[in-house]
């Protein structure tokens, strides 16, 4: 048994208020690892493709903003 499956297993045995616990604590580790990721992504230049978009999209008057007033 791998230990991901340990944790799953022992996560059902877990009382609500417990899960909701481990499922806050999962959430956060998973948003921090997210924005690690996106600053590494940023700082290498991988997204710098969006900010080119965005600018083109700025200059022809395109650009809106999200969500948008007109919904």
């Amino acid at each position: 048994m791998s230990t991901i499956e340990e944790i799953e297993q022992a996560a059902e045995q877990l009382a609500p208020s417990e899960f909701a616990r481990l499922a806050t604590w999962v959430s956060a580790r998973y948003h921090a690892l997210w924005t690690r990721q996106m600053e590494r992504d940023e700082a290498s230049g991988k997204l710098d493709f969006l900010f080119t978009e965005a600018e083109t999209e700025r200059q022809a008057g395109q650009l809106h903003d999200w969500p948008s007033d007109k919904e």
